[in-house]
């Protein structure tokens, strides 16, 4: 087989239909776009016009409330630290930091997210020294009973 040869498969490729050429193409005079009007046109985006009623997403009542200021943390629960650190990503002595956790890719949400929180899932029972954003009651519950210890900076922060 050479380059001069390649072809698409069969069907790959339909060829597009010719609107506008001729009454016998069976898509000709109006394109099938009908008679005249608003929608015949070019250039027409209808989502939500009633014909000039008030629209439903208007008519009906807003809910809630959305903190613009609001910080995003990215989740990390104590059984994902605990496979990392059976599988090798996260080594036994060292201090367990948000960077750590981000190379051990344990971190998902990239930039968006302000700082690592972590969560109470799962069980530990390596005694580790954990420095992230923030931190459950119920996770620095559980890394205390193991014998290691949570710092969060959020707190730092405050004082």
């Amino acid at each position: 087989m050479k380059l001069n040869e390649l072809r698409d498969n069969e069907g790959a490729r339909p060829k597009s239909k010719r609107l506008g050429r001729g009454i016998g193409s069976g898509k000709g005079k109006t394109s099938g776009k009908g008679v005249k009007g608003q929608k015949a046109r070019e250039g027409v985006s209808l989502n939500g016009f009633e014909g000039g009623q008030l629209p439903i997403y208007r008519r009906l009542p807003k809910r809630g409330f959305k903190n613009i200021f609001r910080t995003a943390f990215a989740p990390v629960n104590l059984d994902a630290i605990s496979k990392a650190l059976e599988s090798g990503k996260l080594m036994d002595g060292e201090k367990v930091t948000e960077e750590s956790l981000r190379a051990a890719g344990l971190v998902r949400g990239g930039k968006q997210a302000a700082g690592v929180r972590l969560l109470a899932r799962g069980e530990i029972s390596r005694a580790l020294h954990i420095t992230v954003s923030g931190a459950s009651a119920a996770a620095k519950a559980a890394v205390e009973a193991a014998g290691g210890s949570v710092t969060t900076t959020m707190e730092a922060k405050a004082e």
